[in-house]
């Protein structure tokens, strides 16, 4: 697998042209290749910016954007107010200040049907069939220190490789054993693009033969599955279900 980083120009909120920045930096994609793009670059594509001075209290836009919010007092030193948004368990509903000019970034609208534009666009642009689309962001994992890139929204290929009811190398058949693609492609990417000012939101993934290329959407065939997991089947569905979660506002327009 090969991993190379895009860099662009700036794109400056509260908006910017995203498809007219990645059509002068990208000559060409090949087939069978997967075009990473950062939430941040696709919000601000899609004016998903509010000023700071609009929202003095931060923790207010975060409660209107999160489906379920944990209060700052039950996180320790207050660092974060711990959310549920899109079915995902991360940070401040994803509103993010870093590079914002001052204005807090929101997370894109519907990140599935926005990466299934940018996987459409991408396909008529540079006359290809196979193509995989993921838009990322950053996250954290219990008990480890530092940020890693997870999957928002993916389009164009299986996000999922299920091992269940294969051999291992002993002949004992995998039980359980399902290798989630969209979010490992999300780390390996987000970890060349970087973090900071590299001014590089794009990636492209080269040589996946892991990768099974699909201009459909996924739809499981075999119980659990599934891509997304709600809450009650999760195996971290006792720690989830154990604070006092409160109902957030779940996005403003």
């Amino acid at each position: 697998m090969l991993v190379t980083p895009v860099k662009t120009r700036p794109l400056v909120p509260p908006k910017d042209d995203l498809f007219a920045v990645m059509r002068d930096v990208l000559s060409r994609l090949e087939e069978n290749s997967i075009l990473v793009v950062t939430s941040k670059v696709v919000s601000i594509g899609q004016g998903r910016c509010v000023t700071k001075a609009q929202y003095p209290d931060k923790d207010a836009l975060v409660q209107k954007e999160a489906d379920q919010f944990l209060p700052r007092d039950f996180v320790p030193n207050r660092w974060v107010m711990h959310t549920l948004k899109y079915n995902l368990f991360i940070p401040s509903a994803g509103i993010d200040e870093s590079n914002g000019n001052e204005y807090y970034i929101l997370w894109p609208r519907n990140p599935m049907g926005t990466a299934k534009e940018v996987y459409d666009w991408a396909r008529e642009t540079y006359h290809i069939k196979n193509l995989g689309v993921v838009i990322t962001d950053s996250h954290t994992i219990p008990m480890r220190r530092g940020t890693l890139g997870i999957s928002l929204g993916h389009w164009g290929f299986t996000p999922i490789k299920d091992y269940r009811g294969d051999k291992d190398i002993f002949g004992r058949e995998l039980m359980i054993q399902v290798a989630d693609i969209a979010d490992g492609l999300a780390a390996a990417a987000v970890l060349v693009m970087g973090e900071g000012k590299e001014t590089t939101p794009l990636a492209v993934i080269t040589d996946v033969p892991f990768v099974t290329f699909t201009d459909t959407p996924y739809v499981p065939t075999k119980p659990f599955s599934s891509f997304e997991i709600e809450m009650e089947e999760d195996l971290y569905y006792p720690l989830l279900s154990s604070v006092p979660w409160q109902k957030g506002g779940g996005g403003i327009n």
